[in-house]
């Protein structure tokens, strides 16, 4: 039996989608996860513990509880264990992202640099220190701008200033978050810094693809219908197949491929977020893995090769492609499916304390709607963005047309109805 070494944090959504898609294709999956490792196998998963911020150690780890033999394939779920996953794939000797590229990945000034340096289209960007008097900067700043940290994910900590006022309160804000004890225990330097760049106008899409050997095979492209103009950047909806010009759809390929290169992305998942305005195409950041949470349900893919194997549906998900290439099999075959489809991150409307959701039933029996999954849990305080890092939710939606979509998806959620009750201060 082929073994798949699967890296990914003890809360990640997908652990689950690539355990279905290993079961379907008869691999053995072998775990690798941030968890105590003076505890035997809380999980009861016999995952090997690791420590995302300690790669040396963790690759030691790995490798002596893989008994010194190579996995037949490597793949990585989230911005941090792609990182290890690549100094694995080079202590194993297997094919993978170069570990520069992907720390250069997941650290936005890093992508800037690598951009600018290959002459690709680049916002004017900017860096200070998070400490000290970083209003001082405010001179160099051109408004509209886009106050980021360099290492969260999922649009954490982003936000857009219109002038120094703002400015200066963003960087407080973002400040006290990076202060925040799940974001110092990352214990990663480039919390250290912020990055400062120019707000670029326009239609935003997010691209899933996988490189082979260098070669960028462009599995989708998602519209964002819903404009992300600030002052904070919280994703909805992701509806495929795009509904942009199919000029478009190649500027974007080539411009995510130049980016790809640019970054020294090699073999792997890539996934891409970018922006088109006017004739113009700019690539907001690359990811070495795929595509984040229970999103990728939304995508399946079918085989143009004769003779292919697939589920029940006709289709196979986006985790049995990833599987595919990770055990060196050609996937140059696979193309997304014919229907439309896509996904709403149910964002939260406000801080408070999550009690229960209503109009579920109702929602799911929406046209076209074709699953609703709610992961928040009750009795957890619920943060939004840009502080936040979760959904509630998702709602996933199949139609003939991307139109047909993106109104299941709304009409669903229209139906839902979140109680949220107000913090309470506790005093001594």
């Amino acid at each position: 039996m082929n073994r798949v070494l699967l890296l990914a944090t003890t809360t990640g959504y997908q652990i689950r989608s690539f355990g279905e898609a290993a079961e379907a294709l008869g691999v053995r999956l072998v775990f690798a996860s941030d968890r105590c490792d003076q505890l035997e196998d809380p999980w009861w998963d016999q995952a090997i513990p690791v420590r995302f911020q300690d790669e040396a150690r963790s690759v030691d780890a790995v490798v002596a509880a893989c008994g010194h033999v190579a996995p037949d394939g490597i793949v990585a779920v989230g911005d941090r264990p792609a990182v290890l996953a690549a100094h694995l794939a080079c202590a194993f000797g297997l094919p993978g992202h170069p570990p520069a590229a992907a720390a250069a990945c997941r650290n936005k000034l890093a992508t800037r640099q690598a951009l600018w340096a290959a002459g690709l289209p680049t916002p004017w960007f900017d860096f200070m220190p998070m400490e000290g008097q970083t209003e001082r900067a405010s001179p160099r700043v051109e408004f509209p701008a886009v106050v980021k940290p360099l290492a969260l994910s999922g649009s954490r900590g982003v936000m857009r200033v219109n002038n120094s006022v703002e400015l200066v309160a963003a960087l407080e804000r973002l400040r006290r978050l990076l202060d925040a004890r799940d974001v110092r225990i990352e214990g990663d330097e480039a919390h250290g810094q912020v990055l400062v760049e120019g707000f670029i106008p326009g239609a935003e899409y997010a691209i899933e693809g996988v490189m082979t050997h260098g070669a960028l095979q462009l599995l989708t492209i998602c519209d964002k219908p819903d404009a992300l103009d600030g002052p904070f950047f919280e994703e909805t909806i992701y509806r495929m197949p795009s509904l942009a010009p199919d000029t478009v759809q190649r500027q974007i390929g080539e411009a995510v491929g130049a980016a790809c290169a640019a970054l020294g992305l090699h073999h792997g998942p890539v996934h891409a977020e970018c922006r088109v305005s006017g004739d113009t195409i700019y690539v907001l950041e690359v990811a070495a893995r795929p595509i984040g949470g229970l999103c990728s349900s939304a995508l399946r893919f079918r085989s143009k090769a004769p003779n292919a194997v697939e589920g029940t549906s006709g289709t196979v998900s986006l985790e049995e492609v990833l599987l595919r290439h990770a055990l060196g099999e050609p996937v140059t075959s696979y193309v997304r499916e014919d229907t439309a489809s896509g996904v709403m991150m149910i964002p939260i409307p406000k801080r408070g304390v999550y009690r229960s959701v209503s109009g579920v039933d109702e929602a799911k029996r929406v046209p076209c709607i074709e699953d609703i999954r709610i992961t928040a849990k009750a009795d957890t305080t619920l943060v939004p963005l840009p502080e936040g890092k979760s959904y509630l939710g998702f709602i996933f939606a199949r139609a003939t047309t991307p139109g047909e979509v993106d109104q299941a998806l709304r009409s669903g959620h229209a139906k839902l109805h979140f109680a949220i009750d107000r913090e309470v201060a506790l005093t001594a």
